[in-house]
């Protein structure tokens, strides 16, 4: 598994896909916090957040739609489910590699809030429970995404599909306002990523988030593992 997580990590490094996603995370994490500044008060922080929500959810897509359709593209799929390796180490790398681009992104991120911390008061607590937050949801939607790669060679369909699981748990809460049925409302509700990451933006580390955003990775990344396993075996 060390040895995929590597081959991913440096991979995203040799291309322009890295650079341009952190870029343009950072970007738009350097735009919400200029606005914090002009609003004269760092309690907004947690706004900038709350706002970039919607765009890793965006930017996620273009990250994964590369992590196993270009394997079957180029047909290295095959030397690489010939290798010594289990089908779930190669998932975990190709995941965790994705992950560690998105998290590089979320630290980068706090070098705003640091700058802050030496003029204003600022309320740590919100500030590291948001981006712990926004480090959970995008390593499930990762999952995700790493799993509709694994149903195409196409890279572009890949990440249209990954974009479409985003879209949909985006409104997913305006879904459950318009359910009459109270059982069904509840059930989307629970589904809701948004519902699950608000209570970090508040400093709140709740237990149920937690588990419910670390099982939604194992999930896919299981679910993922076993695409590759009957593609093995085929």
């Amino acid at each position: 598994m060390i040895a995929i997580y590597k081959r991913e990590l440096k991979s995203y490094f040799a291309s322009p896909i890295g650079y341009v996603c952190v870029a343009v995370l950072l970007a738009l994490f350097g735009f919400y916090y200029a606005m914090v500044m002009n609003s004269r008060s760092s309690s907004n922080i947690t706004f900038v957040y709350g706002t970039m929500f919607i765009w890793c959810m965006m930017v996620v897509p273009i990250l994964t739609m590369r992590s196993m359709s270009e394997e079957q593209r180029n047909k290295t799929d095959q030397a690489l489910l010939t290798a010594p390796v289990g089908v779930t180490g190669i998932v975990m790398g190709k995941f965790l590699a994705c992950l560690s681009v998105f998290a590089i992104a979320l630290l980068g991120s706090l070098l705003p809030a640091v700058v802050i911390s030496f003029v204003s008061a600022m309320k740590w607590a919100s500030v590291l429970g948001t981006v712990f937050g926004a480090l959970l949801y995008g390593a499930a939607l990762i999952s995700i995404g790493v799993f509709v790669s694994s149903l195409t060679q196409s890279q572009i369909i890949a990440a249209i599909g990954t974009f479409a699981a985003s879209i949909f748990l985006l409104i997913v809460d305006q879904m459950s306002g318009s359910v009459s049925n109270a059982i069904l409302a509840k059930i989307i509700g629970w589904i809701s990523f948004n519902t699950r990451y608000t209570p970090f933006t508040t400093g709140v580390f709740q237990i149920s988030s937690i588990v419910f955003f670390l099982s939604v990775s194992a999930v896919f990344v299981f679910l993922t593992a076993r695409r590759l396993e009957s593609k093995r075996w085929s």
